[in-house]
């Protein structure tokens, strides 16, 4: 994703400003990218950026009217209105349309970069002090990778950018490696490259004289663990207060905005508050090959309700034809963070960015409202691997464990799961456009931890979704009477409703059934029944990717080619007479490996992207 790189070091000034070109020019992915650099030999501070024409943090660096504070930000901040009102009072000279005021902020407010609000990262150089700070948002989501070496402290929001100027540390560590494979992303600010680790949510790490000289933060859990519980109604009113409040703040902006809608209760509640002018908010949803899938009927009738157009972004042929490249550009993005799933999503966004160059959605709302944990470590195929990653892999599962228990539910996905697991799509997002949820707003997540006890069940999760579709009921009535996905509201009787979510939660079984869940067993029935094409039966009700069938098909040379390559078959960690067995068995249709060919590939494009060229 666009943001920050840089180094602070005492080296010559001509190989750090060499190194840094070089960091910057390893992210500049796309021809809509501005990028620049700012320096300062006296402090061996030496940053460059990347970022999205037009977008909040285009044209840095930003500076005070003295020259002697200059800020290089990247991602958006929300501010509290009348902010930018504020500081003109005080007599600070800006341009109020973008992130200039930050600058101020921090020349007026002692608490900066606490005060700030939204995902973000930056490095803020106080000439006078002689300081530079190193700061990201509360959450870590806006991340920072970061390699101390011997002669320098280097920073990127990429990791690819060290690895650019630093080939010793192409390398893949066991244990990161391990997590990955157990539960799709690395665990504790760590990295799969041994050296290159993570900035902690929250952080504000000092420099002098080219070198690291404290490191803190400036934001604990605690702060909003240790609230006071709100009863079930003052809860309410208090969330909805605060949602009602702030939602403007992220539906605001010069940007071309577009809603991505699904049939769930998140985007519903955006949009039950929304307050834009009929045909002035553009929506779009992702949909399959083979039938209007939940989603996209569900936010047809969204926008219809809320006079607004709507449009679908089709996964399907296309996509498929250029899955090779999907594929590679998703894992290389993201540093090898985002599995080849996730290349659909790439697909989608950059049709999206032609609609609108930011998009509203409504991630992370299940998340911090109904405290929905969305990762968990799973076991691999016994035999795909060699002992010694089995046991990196049981020793994920026993460090997954441990940071579950260390805090509650809300912790965990807020400060845990946000900056590690949800990461990975944010990032290969945040390459094609702007993306923004009111979800990880700090007020409304500070509220969240005020639950009442009686709304949480032992384990943390919530027991239903009254609240979510309450909201919704206050906002937009005619919303309210528009079921879910799932089957949630809707304005048809008592016993008709549950007749219709028993059938839509069949169907969607049904379809993880048929897709990645299908047991072996089944799997050979189906290869007897393969010419019925059964698969139509279920496929595309609820979901737009079905990557059983599209490996089986469509995109079985690319697999056999990659899969079956020497190279592959000779990692250290992979059984290769196992990997042969499992291609040859999906590809015959008589078996489902779809989750292990998610892995083995993902894991074979980041050795070639990152490893193999060292």
């Amino acid at each position: 994703m666009p943001g920050i790189v840089g180094l602070i070091t005492k080296m010559p000034f001509q190989r750090a400003e060499r190194e840094l070109l070089r960091m910057v020019e390893s992210i500049r992915h796309e021809s809509f990218y501005h990028t620049g650099t700012w320096t300062d030999r006296s402090l061996g501070v030496y940053v460059g950026w990347a970022a999205r024409k037009g977008s909040f943090s285009d044209g840095m660096p930003v500076c005070n009217e003295f020259e002697n504070a200059v800020l290089a930000f990247s991602g958006e901040e929300f501010p509290v209105p009348g902010t930018a009102g504020h500081l003109k009072e005080r007599g600070h000279i800006f341009d109020p349309k973008g992130p200039s005021y930050l600058v101020h902020l921090y020349e007026d407010d002692p608490t900066f970069p606490a005060c700030l609000n939204g995902r973000f990262h930056g490095l803020l150089t106080d000439l006078t002090r002689g300081t530079s700070t190193l700061f990201n948002d509360r959450y870590g989501l806006h991340r920072l990778y970061y390699h101390q070496a011997k002669e320098a402290f280097y920073f990127a929001a990429e990791a690819k950018a060290i690895l650019a100027i630093r080939p010793e540390l192409r390398e893949v560590d066991p244990r990161s490696l391990g997590e990955f494979i157990a539960c799709g992303c690395v665990l504790e600010n760590r990295t799969l490259f041994p050296g290159i680790d993570v900035l902690p949510p929250g952080s504000t790490w000092t420099f002098r004289d080219g070198a690291l000289e404290r490191k803190s933060t400036y934001f604990q859990p605690q702060e909003w663990e240790n609230q006071e519980p709100l009863e079930p109604e003052a809860y309410y009113q208090e969330i909805r207060e605060v949602f009602s409040r702030n939602l403007p703040r992220y539906l605001n902006g010069p940007q071309p905005l577009g809603m991505s809608l699904t049939g769930g209760l998140d985007t519903r509640m955006i949009m039950a508050w929304q307050r834009f002018s009929p045909g002035t908010l553009p929506c779009f949803s992702f949909g399959g090959m083979f039938r209007d899938c939940q989603d996209v009927i569900l936010a047809r009738d969204v926008a219809r309700v809320c006079g607004q157009s709507h449009e679908v972004i089709p996964v399907g042929n296309e996509f498929l034809s250029r899955f090779s490249h999907y594929a590679e550009r998703t894992v290389y993005l993201t540093d090898g963070c985002a599995n080849v799933t996730r290349s659909s999503d790439l697909y989608a966004n950059e049709r999206a960015a032609q609609i609108a160059s930011v998009r509203m959605t409504g991630n992370y709302g299940s998340e911090i409202l109904r405290r929905v944990v969305a990762f968990k470590p799973v076991d691999p195929t016994q035999g795909l691997f060699r002992p010694e990653m089995v046991s990196q892999i049981q020793q994920a599962k026993r460090t997954y464990a441990k940071l579950r228990q260390e805090r509650g539910a809300l912790s965990f996905i807020a400060f845990r799961q946000t900056p590690w697991h949800h990461y990975s799509l944010l990032a290969l997002e945040e390459s094609q456009l702007s993306l923004r949820s009111p979800y990880l707003d700090n007020d409304l997540v500070r509220t969240a931890f005020r639950a009442p006890h009686s709304s949480v069940a032992k384990s943390d999760i919530f027991e239903d979704d009254g609240d979510c579709v309450r909201l919704i009921a206050d906002g937009n009535p005619a919303l309210r009477r528009i079921r879910t996905d799932r089957g949630m509201a809707g304005d048809s009787g008592r016993l008709s409703a549950a007749v219709s979510r028993g059938l839509l939660e069949f169907t969607f079984k049904a379809e993880y059934a048929y897709d990645y869940g299908m047991p072996q067993a089944v799997a050979r029935l189906d290869h007897l029944f393969s010419a019925l094409h059964l698969e139509r039966l279920f496929l595309g009700r609820h979901k737009f990717n079905h990557f059983r069938f599209w490996y089986r098909d469509a995109l079985s040379e690319y697999v056999r080619e990659m899969l079956l390559d020497a190279r592959t078959l000779s990692r250290p960690y992979l059984q290769g007479k196992a990997v042969e067995t499992m291609v040859r068995g999906h590809l015959k249709g008589n078996r489902n490996y779809t989750s292990e060919i998610h892995t083995v590939l993902t894991l074979e494009l980041i050795h070639r992207q990152f490893l193999d060229s060292k």
